[in-house]
């Protein structure tokens, strides 16, 4: 009966080729700029559902109270052109997002810096190369102001009016989401994603076409 052993040499060369396939076989995280993409925005819906639900805004004596629920609203640039989004609590319902007295913008729970725009953090065109935005007539106020917002109660139900473009005076529940709101990112040279929110529970999904 013949014995078969291994020389340190070979051990080697062998740990050497597995490295190889191993790294060869890994998905190319830094050219799917979609993926992440879609993935960091759906993250952070749910995120902005988060502070909602743990941090109820409402107030019995100001009837606006729904105004400052927590709200991820996307916005725009056009020159140069910049797509990102913002979350915040618009505590003194002046229609945006402040970050010094009283601060109301959120802060990314990896990295601690301000979700207001004023970093790449939520740049998606800058950061991943998405050129275009569009929300479905079933959570889209027709605005200049922002491309599309949602908003969030603290049952975590999903809302789609617009804090800065004259939103609800009295009766937040008229924009209540009861379809399904797509949102939709395009790439310049990946693609479409679709980050779909869903009515009642506000959960999140997200596919690729």
């Amino acid at each position: 009966m013949k014995r078969f052993a291994f020389t340190m040499l070979e051990l080697v060369f062998v740990i050497i080729i597995i490295g190889i396939l191993a790294v060869l076989a890994m998905p190319s995280f830094n050219s799917n700029l979609l993926q992440r993409a879609a993935e960091q925005v759906a993250g952070h819906i749910r995120y902005t559902q988060h502070l909602a639900m743990v941090n109820d805004k409402f107030d019995p004596v100001d009837q606006l109270w729904f105004r400052e629920n927590w709200q991820f609203e996307f916005k725009k640039v056009n020159t140069p052109l910049s797509l990102y989004y913002e979350i915040y609590s618009d505590i003194d319902h002046n229609g945006n997002s402040d970050t010094i007295n009283p601060e109301e913008t959120a802060r990314d729970p990896l990295t601690n810096e301000y979700l207001d725009g004023s970093n790449d953090i939520t740049d998606l065109t800058k950061k991943f190369g998405i050129i275009n935005i569009s929300m479905s007539n079933s959570c889209h106020v027709n605005t200049s102001a922002a491309i599309g917002e949602l908003s969030f109660d603290s049952l975590g139900r999903p809302y789609y009016y617009i804090t800065s473009a004259n939103p609800p005076a009295n009766n937040m529940f008229q924009f209540l989401v009861v379809q399904d709101c797509t949102i939709s990112l395009q790439h310049q040279t990946e693609g479409n994603a679709t980050i779909t929110v869903r009515p009642e529970t506000g959960y999140v999904s997200v596919t690729y076409n």
